[in-house]
């Protein structure tokens, strides 16, 4: 089981957090231009260098699916490439999937499920409704890969919604509790199931109510290097023994060479070991 290949890698290692990839000029340092006036090229050639370089570092990496597909046929090569780079490498491989849209997009269904992907996970945005998930539940039957849901997003207006009462219930427990249900019958051996969810580094609440009502659901802590977010909110998606969750950051650690002079690899390395070492000041790993 995939998430189980996830909490194993996170404890042999002791870090708890992973970085997320997406095709974008803003991330690639000027030096990678020198040999590559392309975009695409030199972006290949440092999301490369980072992975050999973060591998052993972090136990998972993330890549938005969105930003690869914008680029067309040769964007799509590229993920293509760098999956199998990640893979070989040994990361947990979590892929960002484009809004799905029921039957009419069951060929990327099929596609993205296949064991041709190179990847342990998909994450899914299911605010459309459960028609959205069932598809992709029913793949799972078939393979080993892990899904995980949004329910509680990082961005600076989520609560403009997703805090919303409907009923009794906030709109963001809605979604994990329909979560919740359907992935009962998908337990892992180290007790948490293939059915994975996603909330707010920029929220310790929203974390808290997530771990306390849902304890054998992983959670992917997203926006790590948001406003707003710290190691000490994202504590609280960690059970007592330090398991159960993940923190990701995205430019923090991809772009950290902006932020200061130097070798941009290893700057990016620098920065997820500071990660590493401000998450654990709050969470022990057992």
């Amino acid at each position: 089981m995939s998430i189980d290949k996830l909490q194993s890698a996170i404890r042999k290692q002791k870090n708890p957090s992973m970085v997320a990839f997406s095709l974008d000029k803003n991330q690639v340092p000027p030096a990678f231009y020198e040999n590559e006036s392309d975009f695409l090229k030199a972006y290949l050639a440092y999301a490369k260098a980072l992975l050999d370089a973060l591998s052993g570092v972090l136990p998972a990496v993330r890549f938005r699916f969105g930003t690869f597909a914008a680029a067309g046929p040769r964007g799509l090569e590229i993920l293509q490439d760098l999956l199998a780079c990640a893979k070989e490498q040994k990361f947990y491989i979590l892929l960002d999937t484009p809004d799905v849209y029921s039957g009419a997009d069951a060929v990327l269904i099929q596609q993205l499920m296949a064991e041709n992907w190179q990847y342990d996970g998909l994450l899914l945005n299911c605010y459309i409704g459960s028609d959205s998930l069932i598809p992709f539940l029913n793949e799972m039957k078939q393979n080993t890969k892990d899904l995980f849901l949004a329910f509680r997003t990082a961005n600076k207006s989520a609560s403009e919604m997703q805090d919303q009462l409907t009923g009794s219930r906030l709109l963001y427990t809605v979604m994990a509790d329909m979560a919740s249900r359907l992935g009962e019958e998908m337990l892992g051996k180290k007790e948490y199931t293939r059915l994975a969810g996603v909330g707010p580094a920029t929220s310790a609440d929203s974390l808290r109510t997530l771990r306390c009502k849902y304890p054998a659901m992983f959670l992917l802590v997203d926006g790590y290097d948001y406003s707003g977010a710290n190691a000490k909110n994202c504590a609280s998606a960690f059970d007592n023994l330090g398991h159960g969750a993940i923190a990701c950051a995205d430019a923090g650690i991809i772009a950290a060479w902006k932020e200061d002079r130097g070798d941009p690899i290893s700057l990016a390395v620098d920065a997820a070991e500071r990660m590493k070492k401000n998450l654990t000041r709050y969470v022990t790993i057992l």
